[in-house]
């Protein structure tokens, strides 16, 4: 690889952007990180051995930048790197709900843009990231940024009217599952099981039913029939999860979820 990368405000998913991309075949001196606190970037360096840079420096030196600070700071990092930033620069943003044309409105003319919505599981190589270009991205530009993301996951390309869609399944999807399993352990107690024993079986089930899911290229409903006997005790499970409106709840909770990242789409925070 020769492209030099930058990852901006590299929290827990940048650091994991550059733990894959060295594993995935990335040169550390072909990688640059910013931080907001020296003692992070220096961590960063002796960990990876990768280069401290300050934003403009990143700016001036990366041929992609992987922007990975929180939404609600991308206005004032990106009024430090605008005067920086060569028209040519690939410009990645990982931030839920903030659009590619916030970005080409701050940046240099024709600046190629490109949103990715990742998920907390690039922790563990398991990612979902989806991946949408801004109105100056070429396919070459979209592949670069495929190339780094499938370093940590799947990758998936949408049209970017869908992102807010793919952030409400996909982007804060983990934790939904993470509830879903919280409230079966806290089930699993009230049945008469230690706790730990409870989330083993649980998390176990999940991890099976999730391969099978991957793997299996059944739909959903066929596998759940699969383990629904006539008059047996999951029947009478989903009996009273539907009797409780847990479908109906779950579509209403994305929903909301799709409807707050347009809110932050729009600026309202």
């Amino acid at each position: 690889m020769t492209q030099k990368v930058a990852v901006l405000g590299t929290g827990k998913i940048g650091e994991a952007l550059l733990s894959g991309m060295i594993r995935g075949g990335w040169a550390p001196s072909d990688l640059m990180v910013t931080a907001r606190r020296p003692e992070r970037a220096e961590q960063l360096r002796t960990r990876y051995g990768v280069t401290p840079v300050t934003n403009p420096e990143a700016a001036k030196s990366a041929d992609t930048l992987i922007l990975t600070v929180k939404p609600q700071d991308m206005g004032a990092l990106l009024t430090e790197l605008a005067p920086h930033t060569p028209a040519d620069r690939l410009v990645i943003s990982g931030a839920a709900g903030i659009p590619t044309a916030f970005f080409e409105e701050r940046l240099p003319d024709a600046t190629p843009v490109v949103r990715v919505m990742t998920n907390t599981p690039a922790l563990v190589d398991e990612a979902m990231s989806v991946i949408s270009a801004g109105t100056h991205a070429t396919a070459a530009h979209v592949t670069r940024a495929e190339e780094i993301f499938a370093t940590v996951g799947k990758t998936l390309r949408v049209p970017e009217t869908q992102q807010d869609a793919a952030t409400a399944l996909s982007g804060s999807g983990p934790a939904y599952f993470y509830f879903l399993v919280e409230a079966m352990t806290d089930a699993g107690i009230l049945l008469g099981l230690p706790r730990d024993k409870a989330h083993d079986l649980i998390v176990q089930a999940a991890i099976g039913a999730a391969t099978m899911l991957r793997d299996s290229g059944e739909h959903p409903v066929t596998l759940r029939e699969n383990v629904t006997s006539p008059a047996g005790t999951t029947i009478n499970a989903i009996r009273e999860l539907e009797n409780h409106g847990v479908r109906a709840a779950l579509i209403a909770a994305l929903e909301a979820a799709r409807d707050r990242s347009r809110e932050l789409a729009s600026g309202n925070g």
